[in-house]
């Protein structure tokens, strides 16, 4: 008999299925947890139960050879923390508590590569599960559902199903959550974008510091076809920085450095005392992030004490930014991260082109160091709840030109139009990174501005100042028009002469 196989569409759909479990009774930005922590139990578990059972057949059911070899296995599970034994376990009183109980099994079974990544996450909690009654009925259907799908690696049509299925759900929750989706997803094709930009290399470090998931750092990482790179990242939320471990793991990336704090107030990526130093950059900030500098001892004069040394990494000598707009603080701790020929790319509002005060500065600087390398500006609408037109700035070190390259990606045709959210296409993608590469002046796409027309422009990268877009009016024919009017006016004689006939008949 020949077992099913499973499709992407199929894992994707049943697992969406899974979260009806919790559709109206708990908000998706809460229920995605629990998901997605039990897509990892289940894949994990499924891995590790296939394995055993080709050791038994290998070692003729040799039971102490096997539980010596499964010793060495990616995750090691103990008898009550699989998925098969909490299933099991479904109609139990306390299934939560056993739940929890699994959770904290497997991360002990596993430290190394585990600890912490299930403290965010409660299956008791009474305070979003409700009470003990509604709580485990909530739980066994949710079991029930999961325990339908089969992850195991050769029931699977593709290498890339669970870790493709975890970015699906990841993108729904996203889109379900609105602004706040935006703080722990980047869109798919926009991640695609940036990874093409920057161009990973074998043995890089690629880092993004306010990592979110972990898409951005997935998308470049897929781009080294030998896998050879070491990832980094950080993230400040204690359930988004679970959701990236996890994220890594699924991908098959086992020894990513994913580091939980404020990456202004707390880098926690260091070498010697001093900022690590990456190849690669990637990043999408909270946007004008207000009271960035609060970490920094809950100063009230930040301005003032940074300047005086508050920041031990000395990342902001070129100016600070403004308490209620981070988007500059975020750009000056990855310059300052960046290593000699590294690369860099960040999305970012379009303030930061021409906002003046410290931001102006900071940007004139950054410029007269030639460190900028591009500005792409993307269409509206497409990152989840912020329907603001984005841009992209590409850093450099070490450049060979003094120009930067504008790129105006907004206009109408360059983009798909969605009913909630605008998407960027491959035909897209491919135009903006096309562009990149020729770095050439392209009617109403693309502009090189020299640093001379930079500086006339007063260090403003608005990107209209750089790439005209305007449709040329048609030039009117003034005599054509003079035509048309004396026309008009011969119709409308006539008309008024039919009307007065019609009128005198009619004896008025």
């Amino acid at each position: 008999m020949i077992e099913k196989k499973w499709t992407q569409d199929e894992v994707n759909q049943a697992l969406w299925r899974a979260c009806d479990t919790f559709r109206g009774k708990i908000d998706s930005s809460l229920y995605k947890d629990y998901i997605l922590v039990m897509l990892f139990v289940k894949y994990v578990s499924d891995i590790y139960k296939e394995h055993k059972e080709e050791l038994m057949k290998k070692y003729n059911g040799d039971v102490e050879m096997v539980e010596r070899q499964m010793r060495y296995e990616r995750f090691v599970l103990n008898e009550h923390a699989s998925f098969d034994y909490i299933f099991g376990k479904r109609t139990a009183t306390n299934i939560g508590e056993l739940i929890n109980k699994a959770l904290a099994d497997i991360e002990e079974e596993n430290k190394a590569k585990l600890r912490g990544v299930f403290r965010n996450i409660d299956f008791n909690s009474e305070v979003v599960l409700g009470q003990t009654k509604e709580r485990n009925a909530m739980l066994r259907t949710l079991l029930e559902d999961f325990n339908k799908i089969d992850l195991r690696p050769s029931r699977l049509t593709g290498e890339d199903v669970i870790g493709n299925s975890y970015e699906y759900l990841i993108a729904n929750f996203a889109s379900d959550a609105g602004k706040k989706g935006g703080e722990f997803f980047t869109p798919s094709e926009v991640s695609e974008l940036l990874a093409r930009l920057v161009k990973p290399q074998d043995n890089d470090r690629i880092y993004d510091p306010t990592c979110g998931s972990g898409s951005l750092l997935i998308k470049a990482f897929k781009k080294v076809s030998s896998g050879k790179v070491q990832i980094y990242g950080q993230e400040r939320n204690g359930q988004t920085h679970s959701l990236s471990r996890m994220n890594m793991f699924l991908h098959k990336i086992d020894d990513a450095k994913i580091a939980w704090g404020d990456t202004l107030a707390n880098p926690l990526h260091l070498e010697n005392d001093k900022l690590m130093k990456f190849q690669v950059i990637v990043a999408n900030p909270p946007f004008s992030l207000d009271k960035w500098a609060i970490g920094f001892a809950g100063e009230s004069d930040v301005d003032f004490r940074m300047e005086e040394g508050l920041d031990p990494y000395k990342r902001f000598s070129w100016g600070v930014p403004p308490s209620s707009k981070g988007d500059y603080a975020f750009v000056l701790h990855m310059l300052n991260s960046l290593s000699e020929g590294g690369r860099m790319g960040v999305v970012l509002p379009h303030g930061v082109l021409f906002r003046g005060g410290s931001e102006g500065k900071i940007r004139q600087k950054i410029i007269e160091m030639n460190l900028l390398d591009a500005v792409i500006g993307l269409p509206a609408n497409l990152f989840y709840g912020v329907g603001i037109p984005a841009t992209i700035l590409i850093f450099k070190q070490n450049r060979n030109k003094k120009e930067v390259l504008f790129i105006d990606a907004s206009q109408d045709g360059m983009y798909e139009k969605g009913k909630n959210q605008n998407n960027l296409r491959e035909e897209d993608i491919k135009r903006i990174t096309d562009a990149y590469e020729n770095y050439v002046t392209s009617e109403k796409f693309s502009y090189v501005a020299s640093f001379k027309e930079i500086k006339d422009n007063d260090f403003n990268l608005n990107i209209p100042r750089y790439v005209d877009t305007a449709e040329e009016e048609e030039i009117i024919d003034l005599e054509e028009v003079k035509a048309n009017i004396e026309e008009i006016k011969e119709e409308l004689s006539e008309i008024e002469e039919r009307m007065n006939k019609y009128l005198s008949e009619l004896g008025i």
